[in-house]
C-alpha cells in the first residue's frame, strides 16, 4: 500500500494564473508559501525562519473558485497529491518541477481582509451544494462582515 497525500496551510504568493483548455476545462496555478518560525535551541543556537514555496495546480471547479475569490496574500488550507514532471528548457537541459495537485481547498482568510483589497463581485456566490460538489469544505464559523452578503466564506 502507498499513500501520496499532502496537507498545507500557507499564504498565496501571487494572484492565480487561470487558463482554459480547448475543451473549456479551467486549470489554475499559484504559489503557496509555508513558513517555519525561527526558534532558539536550549544551547542558545538560533535557527532562522524558513519559507518553502509550493506550486499548486487546481482543476475545473476549484480553478474557477480560486480565479474568483483567491488573491495574493490570502491564507489557504489545501489537500492534494505530489506530482513531479520534467520538461526541456530553452537550452535543451532537462528540468524538473514538483507540483501539488489540489483535491480539496478551504479559504482561511476572512472575507474583506484580502491583502490585495479585491472585493468579490456580486452574483458569483457559491451554494453549499456547489462547494460540496467541488470538494470545498465550508468553514465552520465563517466571519460575517456584512449581513446582506450571501457569500459562504
Amino acid at each position: 500500500m502507498s499513500v501520496n497525500k499532502v496537507i498545507l496551510i500557507g499564504n498565496v504568493g501571487r494572484d492565480p494564473e487561470v487558463r482554459y483548455l480547448d475543451s473549456g476545462v479551467a486549470v489554475a496555478s499559484l504559489p503557496l508559501a509555508t513558513t517555519d518560525r525561527a526558534y532558539t535551541l536550549a544551547n542558545g543556537t538560533q535557527v532562522p525562519e524558513r519559507t518553502e514555496w509550493h506550486n499548486l495546480v487546481l482543476w475545473r471547479g476549484l480553478a474557477e473558485t480560486v480565479e474568483k475569490y483567491v488573491h495574493k496574500g490570502d491564507k489557504l488550507y489545501v489537500e492534494g497529491k505530489i506530482r513531479t514532471r520534467s520538461y526541456d528548457d530553452q537550452t535543451g537541459a532537462k528540468r524538473y518541477v514538483t507540483e501539488i495537485f489540489v483535491d480539496n481547498m478551504e479559504m482561511l482568510t476572512p472575507k474583506g481582509t484580502s491583502v490585495s483589497g479585491a472585493v468579490p463581485q456580486p452574483g458569483v456566490a457559491q451554494t453549499s451544494a456547489d462547494a460540496v460538489q467541488q470538494n470545498i469544505k465550508p468553514q465552520a464559523n465563517p466571519v460575517q462582515d456584512n449581513a446582506t452578503d450571501d457569500l459562504p466564506f
